[in-house]
């Protein structure tokens, strides 16, 4: 192995040669207490930046044991690396040259505590990805800016931001036990059965639509109704009291700008954990709960969404249900039955971004447009069957439709952001205003039909490209030629986590997807992979810019390519 003298050396002599000479660089590096490993050199300054990694055996590094020890406390300590490194490198960028120059970068954090391969803490070294923007002027190498970045800059972040003893301890360690206590959280939840905890003084509001941090002025602080709320145990924090927000059907109502939005969101959010400070790091929620919506002109392939929508005008069944271009009604249907196909066991629904006919059919309607003439069965008549048959809950912000307190088990009302429990006041407006709407639909929910996929209905070549993967930010990918609309898969929070999405359905039509193996069972397979092997079984070499998601979201990105064929 080369030494950091060698690279250097190398980096002077190459200066003023022609930019593909850089090339000659790739390999690994011994510096004095890590390895820099470049494994991909960019092929021009105005490229995407070229990658490398630094591993720093654990004897150097020194985190204690206790910090990595557990798989959750090992995520939350890469974050924390993770987010050190970003921070550090941001505040020492300096472009010198052209393009991009000089410049250091690294996947960037969300508030969310998440698994990505920019870094990986294990027993025997840490290991960071980043990138850097190798220098040029025009397109001839500038040897001793080279030297300069990956010598002295690139060792001056590492000291500062992977060796324990420079960094905060009580700040890492409270990041790590704060995960850790989010983690626990959520795993008791189905045995005090729950869909979500909102702890009490949790801050909910952000700052604005794209800025997720807390709103630090003007914030109320939660406090949950006295008859719903619960004490969970955490290792660090203790006993922490807050909302239970029970399994079965939940109503979050209340008048416009009370927060009823804002609570639903903090609760499909808690899906993830969250950094100290978030307001929202003790906000958890039951890992395979999904936000659904309408998606008007989404792409549908094959989805029986019969339980919620009868046969078509002229005969058309909805039992395999195709269409390039669904309406509200049917696009928030088969959201549901993809949701469900894929393991869903919580639904979180908005009634401002729901379709208004998928949502409720009022006495008046019905008397109007009769059954025979309506195929759309709504959602307020299959709601208690998808709980009472399958055991999948519901919680609805719902603030136009008193109909649905006849089908609620608990409806929870935002009083200027302050949630009371009204379930006794909800049922006896129920029982004294009757609706005299007629129950569609049937007795039971309806069946819910596997499907497999035509895996070469998902083709990733583009051009001379027998792969060509792109994200772009969190709302939409593209798989060879194919865009793939991910605006309404809502509980997606970076951008890395789209790209592995990418990277996943290419591993997923390659080695698990059969002309008999339903859709479901592949992406059971692909995550297993993961968890098994890291983010790296979905690349062929190593990547810094994944992120973990989830199933759901997975086949939520499958279900909307619009080449998209099943059996």
């Amino acid at each position: 192995m080369a030494t950091q003298e060698v690279l250097s050396d190398q980096l002077h002599r190459l200066d003023g040669q022609g930019y593909g000479a850089y090339k000659s660089l790739k390999g690994a590096y011994d510096f004095e207490n890590f390895t820099l490993h470049i494994d991909h050199v960019q092929g021009d300054p105005f490229a995407a930046p070229s990658r490398v990694r630094v591993v720093v055996p654990q004897a150097v590094a020194g985190f204690p044991k206790s910090l990595w020890e557990l798989p959750c406390r090992a995520i939350a300590l890469a974050d924390y690396l993770t987010r050190e490194f970003y921070r550090a490198a941001e505040g020492s960028q300096r472009t010198s040259g052209s393009g991009k120059s000089g410049l250091i970068g690294i996947v960037r954090p969300s508030q969310a505590v998440l698994n990505r391969s920019a870094a990986r803490v294990a027993a025997e070294a840490v290991e960071l990805r980043f990138t850097v923007g190798l220098p040029a002027f025009g397109r001839r190498i500038a040897g001793r800016q080279a030297a300069a970045l990956l010598c002295d800059s690139v060792p001056a972040l590492v000291i500062r931001t992977l060796f324990y003893e420079a960094l905060d301890a009580a700040k890492l360690e409270r990041h790590v036990d704060t995960a850790e206590d989010a983690e626990v959280l959520r795993s008791q939840l189905s045995a005090h059965n729950l869909v979500a905890f909102v702890a009490d003084g949790a801050i909910l509001p952000r700052r604005s639509g794209v800025d997720e941090r807390p709103l630090t002025n003007q914030a109320v602080p939660f406090k949950s109704p006295d008859s719903l709320r619960a004490t969970l145990t955490c290792p660090h924090a203790g006993d922490v009291t807050g909302m239970g927000v029970p399994q079965g059907i939940t109503l979050i109502v209340g008048g416009g700008y009370h927060g009823k939005s804002t609570l639903l969101r903090a609760i499909e959010t808690g899906v993830y954990n969250h950094v100290p400070g978030d307001g929202r790091h003790q906000v958890v929620t039951d890992r395979l709960a999904v936000k659904v919506r309408a998606e008007d002109g989404r792409s549908i392939a094959g989805v029986d969404i019969s339980p919620f929508i009868g046969s078509l005008p002229q005969g058309k069944s909805t039992q395999k249900f195709s269409t390039p271009n669904a309406s509200g009604s049917t696009s928030q249907a088969a959201n549901i039955i993809e949701a469900i196909e894929a393991g869903a066991t919580a639904l979180l629904v908005d009634e401002d971004t729901s379709a208004t006919n998928f949502m409720i059919r009022d006495r008046r309607m019905q008397a109007l447009i009769t059954k025979d003439r309506e195929p759309i069965t709504p959602f307020i008549d299959k709601v208690q069957q998808l709980y009472t048959d399958y055991g999948i809950s519901t919680v609805l912000v719902m603030g136009g439709s008193g109909d649905y307190f006849d089908v609620a088990d608990t409806v929870i009302a935002l009083d200027e952001f302050v949630p009371q429990n009204v379930t006794e006041q909800a049922q006896a407006i129920a029982a004294e205003y009757r609706t005299e709407r007629d129950r569609e639909g049937g007795p039971t929910f309806g069946t819910l039909t596997p499907r497999t996929i035509q895996p070469d209905s998902i083709d990733p070549s583009k051009g001379r490209h027998s792969v060509k993967l792109r994200a772009r930010d969190v709302d939409q990918l593209q798989i060879g030629t194919e865009a793939i609309d991910l605006s309404a898969v809502e509980q997606l929070v970076e951008s890395g986590q789209v790209r592995a999405i990418a990277a996943a359905i290419v591993y997923a039509q390659r080695y698990h997807m059969t002309a008999t193996t339903p859709l479901a069972a592949a992406i059971a397979a692909v995550m297993a992979d993961i968890t098994q092997s890291g983010l790296d079984c979905l690349t062929e070499w190593p990547m810094g810019d994944l992120v973990c998601f989830r199933g759901l979201e997975l086949a939520a990105a499958i279900n909307r390519l619009r080449t998209l064929q099943t059996h």
